[in-house]
């Protein structure tokens, strides 16, 4: 069936999609949410068709990434027909039914992902049954390569290094102090970071306060040769694409699979040339990971994963049941890292940034086992990693001189007190989380949060605990009705809630 193109300015992200009238797709003899094959001159890709009245019958509705595979044009004759079910299908359903995959399958739901001839449908339904089923270590590494090979490869050389977390601890923005110990030390260490996604502030986020974070891949090498290291976005370097793909479907479903995690990070680092890895395991109530027992399985299994790949993985589990430092949210974490790199800075920041520094420093042979941390605290006092980060900032377009001063924060703010004296029992990383977002982040650098005490602290009656910064009056608002209702910190003998006679028989 030809049909007359209409254009439509609309980006899909995941999948290629079209629109057509329900009277075309009854003719085509098919359902909505189906794939159909769209071929203009000699260029010919899949798509998922939508059923809308917005497209008059015998036209076709062009979304973004479809025009730009066919370069067709309002009023073109597109020819549309049913499309048979790309192979991958029968590999997603052969894991719903809990089977294992081969390499080639996994690859085929990878390459039929990457080129948008899968719905969110079927994507949903691969991700569910990664969650449900799981994947055996041999199917994850065959995800691991499917995904690295379908996106940039960078080449380094060798002896390259990196450090990742999997998340979930608000206010961790230790990798802007590792990056410069490591670099420091002489060690290569090109640090391709996220942006947030359900977190307050990515890694990215935080270091686009001081420095420009996205870069071609020529550019990025450039930065590397010339300081060693790099703390840029990986989004902005079509590194393991199809991971992207897959977080857009995992994020509204609420699921991070174990499996799914695992291919996801290694993918990027086998994508960027890494060859030796320290990874963050934060453990601990709130976190991703609650018990030590739950982080030495997930190390042992990315240690395999790596050693397959040929990447050397240290895994550290680390304390991850409250924020690391006071800071949450872009500009406020930046300014606490470059405090930390200029002498001063929390204790806990000091200590994981250099525990971890550490042990890359051990992995790469310039201190004995053990002796990695006192190594890092030496470059991190000395004032090379400060130094080391100001040539970073600077080869990434930054200004090099910066203070934490200059970085500018949120001028609308609200303080929560503490209601009673005592200690801080809990500080809760979920609600935390939701707070700071609720304050704009990570779409407004400036908002976030500043935690006057952490766990422990002791605190009098109306002594600060939280301060929420924002830069709009009414995200500020938000932020303030979210924390009345979430509770996002307990004094020991603070009263918790009441209840009436009456209030027990209203709901």
């Amino acid at each position: 069936m030809k049909l007359k193109a209409q254009i439509v300015d609309v980006d899909t992200g995941s999948v290629h999609k079209i629109l057509l009238n329900p009277v075309d797709i009854t003719h085509l003899a098919m359902f909505a949410g189906e794939r159909v094959l769209l071929k203009y001159r000699k260029s010919e890709t899949v798509a998922i068709a939508e059923s809308t009245s917005l497209v008059d019958s015998g036209q076709v509705g062009i979304l973004n990434e479809v025009q730009r595979e066919l370069h067709v044009k309002d009023g073109d004759l597109v020819e549309v027909s049913s499309d048979v079910k790309p192979t991958s299908i029968k590999a997603i359903r052969k894991k719903m039914d809990g089977l294992a995959l081969s390499g080639e399958e996994i690859h085929a739901i990878v390459e039929d992902l990457v080129a948008g001839r899968l719905s969110d449908i079927d994507i949903s339904a691969f991700l569910v049954s990664e969650h449900i089923r799981g994947l055996t270590l041999e199917e994850t590494v065959h995800l691991t390569r499917a995904i690295a090979e379908e996106g940039e490869q960078l080449d380094f050389g060798t002896n390259v290094f990196d450090k990742h977390s999997i998340g979930g601890v608000p206010g961790n923005k230790v990798s802007l102090i590792i990056v410069p110990i490591v670099a420091a030390a002489g060690l290569l260490i090109p640090k391709t970071s996220s942006r947030a996604i359900t977190s307050p502030s990515g890694t990215a986020d935080t270091m686009e306060v001081l420095a420009d974070v996205e870069f071609s891949v020529e550019e990025l090498q450039r930065i590397v040769k010339n300081t060693k290291a790099a703390i840029v976005w990986g989004g902005s370097l079509n590194l393991a694409p199809a991971d992207d793909l897959f977080i857009q479907v995992e994020h509204p479903l609420q699921i991070d699979p174990r499996p799914q995690m695992i291919a996801s990070i290694m993918a990027k680092k086998l994508s960027t040339g890494i060859q030796h890895l320290v990874l963050d395991i934060p453990t601990g109530e709130g976190c991703k990971v609650t018990t030590m027992e739950e982080a030495r399985k997930l190390s042992r299994d990315f240690i395999t994963v790596g050693t397959e790949l040929g990447i050397n993985v240290h895994c550290a589990m680390t304390y991850g049941s409250q924020p690391v430092g006071h800071a949450i949210g872009p500009a406020l974490e930046a300014k606490e890292a470059l405090e930390t790199l200029m002498g001063g800075g929390p204790t806990s920041l000091i200590e994981k940034s250099t525990g971890l520094a550490g042990i890359l420093l051990e992995m790469g042979g310039l201190a004995p086992r053990g002796v990695g941390r006192k190594l890092a605290k030496d470059i991190l006092a000395s004032g090379k990693a400060l130094e080391k980060m100001r040539q970073i900032i600077e080869a990434q377009n930054g200004k090099a001189s910066i203070l934490p001063s200059e970085i500018p924060i949120g001028t609308h703010t609200s303080i929560l007190r503490a209601p009673s004296d005592g200690y801080v029992a809990t500080l809760q990383n979920r609600a935390l989380v939701r707070l700071a977002r609720a304050a704009g982040t990570p779409k407004f650098h400036g908002a976030g949060l500043y935690l006057h005490a952490k766990v422990g602290s002791r605190v009098k009656e109306g002594d600060p605990v939280i301060t929420i910064y924002s830069e709009t009056s009414g995200k500020l608002r938000d932020a303030v009705d979210v924390a009345k209702s979430l509770m996002p910190f307990t004094v020991e003998g603070m009263l918790l809630r009441t209840m009436t006679d009456t209030e027990q028989y209203s709901h």
